[in-house]
């Protein structure tokens, strides 16, 4: 089963928290085992799993990339936004998360969060739900 999330980013680099919005797919798929796949079909953004409840994480985590990966640097692709690919990259495109009991399987602080490098933008994240038929 297949779920689209839209996601509107409004600045240029940040991470938006889609927690609710994944387990509101799952919900709606009505799978109470199984795994759900997110995937971000955009090359200037990426998926990321990391605290939710101290947003000072999610300022510190945009600090550290921009330390990694300044804006302004001599990159040869040439539309400006080359860092964004970068970060994309090292962030990844996808996540695979456990689904126990009709709900995400995540810790205490955790959630799931689609990362934007080239915003502001309506992004897409797509969410697959597979259902666990062990012992069926």
């Amino acid at each position: 089963m297949q779920f689209e999330i839209q996601v509107s980013s409004k600045t240029k680099a940040e991470l938006v928290d889609i927690t609710a919005e994944v387990q509101r797919c799952i919900r709606e798929s009505g799978v109470q085992e199984g795994v759900c796949v997110l995937f971000v079909p955009h090359t200037t953004a990426g998926l990321t799993v990391n605290e939710n409840w101290d947003p000072s994480v999610k300022v510190d985590i945009l600090a550290v990339l921009d330390r990694l990966v300044p804006w302004q640097a001599s990159y040869r692709h040439t539309e400006g936004n080359a860092a964004a690919h970068v970060k994309a990259s090292l962030l990844g495109a996808s996540q695979t998360l456990f689904i126990q009991n009709g709900k995400l399987v995540l810790g205490t602080w955790q959630g799931v969060f689609l990362a934007e490098f080239d915003g502001p933008r309506r992004r897409e994240v797509l969410v697959r739900i597979l259902a666990d038929t062990e012992g069926k």
